[in-house]
C-alpha cells in the first residue's frame, strides 16, 4: 500500500502558500492512490527540539552509553528517520525566512544525519534514498538572476546538501513573489507572482497524472 509523509514546516498558519501548495500536492498524491495512506508532521506548530549537547553526543555513542537525555534525543531521531523509511513519497513545504530554510527544517535535517539509521557510518552510503521527494518551495520576494537580491535564497541550495548523506533527493517545485498582494511596494510584481503561482500548482497537478506518468 502506497505510504505519504506530508510535511509543513510555515508558522503563517491559514496565510501560508507553502501549506496551501502542500495540501494541493497531497490531494492529488490521494487521487491518484485512493488506496494509499498519509502521515501529517508539523514543523510549524510542535517544532522538533534543536540538538542541543545531549543529542549531538548522543549521535557518537553506542546506545548503552546514553543517558536519559542522550537516550531521549536518539528515540526521537529513531522516530522521525522510520517516519522517512515508511514513506514511499514525502512532500514538505519549505518557506523561506531570512534567506534561510525555517529553523525547524533545519532541526529536522539535523535528527535525520543519524548514523547507522539515515545512513552507514563506514561507507557514508545513504539508507533513505529511492523514495519520491518533493519540496515546494515558496519566497516571499524574487531572488532570481537578475533581481536585487539574487543569491540571497540560501534555502534551496542547502537543502539537498544538506540531507546529501542520508540519499534523499529532493525535487523543487517552487513559486516566488507570494508577497506581492500584501506588499504596496510588491504591487507592480503581482502579475509575476501570479504566474509563479499558477506554474507551482500545474507542476503539482502534473505530478501524479497519468498523462505526466
Amino acid at each position: 500500500m502506497p505510504h505519504l509523509l506530508h510535511i509543513d514546516a510555515s508558522i503563517q498558519g491559514g496565510h501560508s502558500v507553502s501549506r496551501r501548495l502542500t495540501a494541493r500536492a497531497v490531494a492529488a498524491w490521494r487521487a491518484a492512490h485512493p488506496d494509499g495512506t498519509v502521515a501529517y508532521r508539523d514543523l510549524g506548530a510542535d517544532p522538533l527540539p534543536h540538538l542541543d549537547e545531549a543529542g549531538g553526543l548522543a549521535r557518537l555513542l553506542p546506545p548503552e552509553q546514553h543517558t536519559p537525555a542522550q537516550a531521549e534525543s536518539w528515540k526521537l531521531t529513531q522516530v522521525l528517520v522510520e517516519e522517512v523509511k515508511a514513506a514511499d513519497t514525502i512532500v514538505l513545504g519549505l518557506p523561506l525566512y531570512n534567506y534561510g530554510a525555517p529553523s525547524s527544517v533545519k532541526a529536522w535535517v539535523d535528527h535525520l544525519i543519524a548514523p547507522g539509521l539515515a545512513f552507514d557510518p563506514e561507507t557514508q552510503e545513504g539508507r533513505l534514498g529511492g523514495r519520491e521527494f518533493v519540496v515546494l518551495a515558496t519566497r516571499g520576494g524574487g531572488y532570481g538572476p537578475g533581481a536585487p537580491r539574487e543569491g540571497w535564497d540560501h534555502a534551496l541550495p542547502w537543502f539537498p546538501h544538506g540531507l546529501a548523506i542520508t540519499g534523499l533527493e529532493p525535487r523543487f517545485i517552487e513559486a516566488e513573489l507570494t508577497l506581492a498582494r500584501t506588499t504596496p511596494a510588491m504591487t507592480p510584481l503581482i502579475p509575476l507572482a501570479e504566474q509563479s503561482l499558477a506554474a507551482a500548482e500545474r507542476a503539482i497537478d502534473d505530478l501524479w497524472s497519468p498523462i505526466a506518468a
